[in-house]
């Protein structure tokens, strides 16, 4: 199926668009363009088309609405330092949407057509690319059931789409590691459920906790699991990780309860490379508390798209608050950082080959 393309008749004007990416945030400054293709059952994948960004029409009994057959995904799109316009494991991404899409029982998108989507995308719309700290374009790659009707099944229609927004840093203005609250009675998944699957659902159970954390003068929320409230799995839209003196880098496993994150499963690769012992293993929430209380873990930091690697300073529970290390960014979060800032950004060397040149 080819992709056709259609330029927007009318594009944002530059002098607007300069002004939006003066100071782009995060989520609120659009690209000209994006991308629909759609599905039918019986028909398969149809009508593939990237054209100017508008708004949708929607019936009020469209599937999505009333039984949330959902998903998506978070990449982001850099300029190399010659240049050029380049994405992040793309693959990886695509991949994972297919098995988002397993799960909420949605029809598989072609791999090739979904690398295709978001590389048009980004070629279309690259002047969007906001020369700031941090600066990006953030695709969100989505799927929903388009089909009109009220009955619980999975779905017969779907539309996919792509958008695009410049971004600057995720945490903007943020201390220089942030502070997360322990939900002790909100859970994000269980087993069987859907939480390795990114689909909106998650999030939209995870933001009563987060709100609760705002209450708490917390950045972030953390969850338990659902059965013991005992072991860490990850934050809201955040994978963790713990650093001890001896060297050794553990994070939770991904045991279907935690989101697969592409970011998490590079920073396992870029620290193992770097000498340090790296186990995916549970940790629980009362060892967290004595290990950082001992000294024995030295950093801890939170990893994902938007904000690529964070560190905790400290967690508050209705336990108290409890400090790890100085409060404040580790040494060798900032360096697994950098690492993988500069190997997305092209200015350092990429062995595993995961820059896709646009």
């Amino acid at each position: 199926m080819k992709l056709i393309i259609e330029p927007a008749a009318n594009p944002a004007p530059a002098g607007r668009r300069a002004e939006l990416l003066a100071n782009p945030g995060f989520g609120t400054s659009f690209t000209d363009h994006m991308v629909t293709i759609k599905y039918r059952e019986g028909t398969g994948w149809h009508d593939a088309r990237l054209h100017a960004r508008g708004p949708i029409s929607l019936d009020p009994a469209t599937a999505v609405l009333h039984y949330a057959q959902e998903i998506f995904e978070g990449m982001k799109a850099y300029k190399l330092a010659d240049g050029a316009m380049a994405l992040f494991r793309p693959e990886a991404n695509a991949a994972r949407f297919n098995r988002s899409a397993r799960r909420m029982a949605m029809p598989e998108l072609p791999e090739a057509l979904f690398l295709e989507s978001v590389s048009a995308l980004v070629d279309i719309d690259r002047h969007w690319f906001p020369d700031v700290d941090g600066g990006s374009i953030y695709l969100r790659p989505f799927m929903f059931a388009s089909e009109v009707f009220l009955g619980v099944r999975p779905a017969k229609e779907y539309l996919f789409m792509v958008i695009a927004s410049s971004a600057g840093d995720y945490f903007k203005g943020a201390a220089s590691a942030i502070n997360i609250w322990v939900s002790d009675h909100y859970s994000r998944a269980a087993p069987g459920g859907t939480g390795a699957a990114k689909c909106g659902g998650n999030y939209a159970a995870s933001l009563i906790a987060q709100s609760e954390a705002t209450m708490h003068g917390c950045d972030q929320v953390v969850f338990l699991d659902a059965a013991e409230h005992k072991w860490v799995e990850e934050l809201g839209g955040m994978n963790l990780f713990f650093l001890f003196s001896d060297g050794r880098l553990i994070t939770p496993p991904t045991s279907g309860t935690i989101l697969e994150g592409i970011t998490r499963d590079s920073i396992i690769t870029l620290a193992r490379e770097r000498g340090l012992t790296v186990a995916e293993v549970p940790y629980s929430i009362d060892q967290w508390r004595d290990d950082a209380a001992s000294g024995y873990l030295t950093e801890c930091f939170a990893c994902g798209t938007a904000a690529v690697v964070m560190p905790v300073g400290k967690v508050s529970s209705k336990d108290g608050v409890f400090t790890i290390g100085a409060g404040g960014p580790g040494q060798i979060t900032g360096a697994l950082r950098d690492q993988l800032v500069h190997i997305q950004r092209g200015l350092a060397p990429d062995p595993h080959g995961w820059v896709r040149r646009i």
